[in-house]
């Protein structure tokens, strides 16, 4: 059996269990699951090693746990931070206004290759060569996916016909 199969059968196996376990230790489903998830990401880095362990899981819980208690010391020392005033407290992150939301909606509705193309040089702020060498594609594909994107966004985004014409004119 291979290192793969071997996390994969692991998974199937014990997933369900340790989630129930990594609950009861951090009060919190999702921070569980993370860490759950996180372990088996490790394990799934190095297969060959995950093969050698004599229970498969232990090693897991063992893994997550020690996740958990390293997040939980590093909220506790942000928090104490936080309260003696060494820090200041993060900026808010600004509402869902109507218009973000239907524009993250017309977004979701563009092919992955497009989107990336528009959330990293128009939200991103990123120059069209820096979008291309991020995605490793030709500078002339960054364009095309963003003009596509364009004419995408105002036909998701608007029902006035003659603002599509002009956006394709443009």
């Amino acid at each position: 059996m291979d290192g793969v199969t071997a996390v994969h059968e692991a998974y199937q196996a014990h997933y369900r269990r340790l989630v129930g376990q990594l609950c009861a230790l951090t009060g919190s489903l999702p921070e569980a699951q993370d860490v759950v998830h996180e372990a088996y990401a490790r394990a799934l880095a190095r297969p060959a090693r995950f093969l050698a362990v004599d229970d498969p899981e232990t090693w897991l819980r063992t893994v997550a746990m020690n996740l958990a208690r390293t997040r939980y010391r590093r909220r506790w020392l942000f928090d104490r931070l936080l309260r003696s005033g060494r820090i200041d407290p993060a900026p808010q992150v600004p509402g869902l206004s109507p218009d973000r939301v239907a524009l993250v909606a017309a977004l979701r509705r563009l092919a992955r290759p497009t989107r990336e193309a528009m959330v990293l040089h128009y939200l991103a702020d990123l120059p069209v060569v820096e979008v291309a060498e991020a995605l490793g594609v030709p500078v002339g594909t960054v364009k095309a996916r963003l003009s596509r994107g364009r004419a995408a966004l105002v036909r998701h985004l608007t029902e006035d016909p003659v603002a599509e014409r002009k956006v394709r004119h443009a």
